[in-house]
């Protein structure tokens, strides 16, 4: 075995003895997904095993209490389990998720739920996108709602963060 193959060795058995809550860099590491919890958020293994919450970031997929949820979060879990992928972004979330676009075989998996219609760019959060990003996003979600796919078969599909938050929506009585 070579010096420098023993040396990768010897960094990564002493990496795997620190625990972290969180990858410490996740430009360019890939990562096993091992769950699908819903439409935008999924769980990965790192290279130590240690597990991390990830929410797609830049778009925002319906509950699964919602009209097409369970497809949702069933496009994403068909894309995304038992597979290696790449995470790009290191921010958080208020519940703790790690915000990342997530790269599988080289194609982004927030842009093909958005393709599909099982999920809205996220625009309360699309500073945080690259303006490439916010551009496919915003354009894939146009496309979708024509084409009516996913979410856009309903004429007018409630938006998770309504759907989350109904005191937030105007009052429809009548009087």
């Amino acid at each position: 075995m070579g010096t420098s193959r023993l040396t990768t060795i010897l960094i990564l058995l002493l990496a795997g003895s620190v625990s972290c809550s969180r990858p410490q860099k996740t430009e360019g590491s890939r990562y096993k997904v091992t769950a699908v919890a819903d439409g935008d958020t999924i769980t990965v293994l790192d290279l130590n095993n240690n597990s991390h919450r990830i929410r797609l970031q830049g778009i925002d997929a319906p509950e699964r209490g919602q009209a097409v949820g369970t497809e949702s979060r069933q496009h994403l879990n068909d894309l995304l389990f038992g597979k290696d992928v790449m995470l790009q972004g290191e921010k958080s979330d208020k519940y703790g998720r790690i915000l990342c676009k997530v790269l599988v075989d080289g194609r982004d998996a927030n842009l093909e739920q958005i393709n599909a219609g099982f999920a809205w760019s996220y625009r309360q959060y699309e500073k945080d996108l690259s303006s490439e990003d916010r551009d496919s996003y915003s354009n894939a979600e146009s496309q979708a709602h024509r084409a009516k796919r996913g979410l856009w078969s309903d004429p007018a599909p409630t938006p998770p963060w309504e759907y989350r938050h109904p005191s937030d929506r105007p009052s429809s009585s009548v009087q």
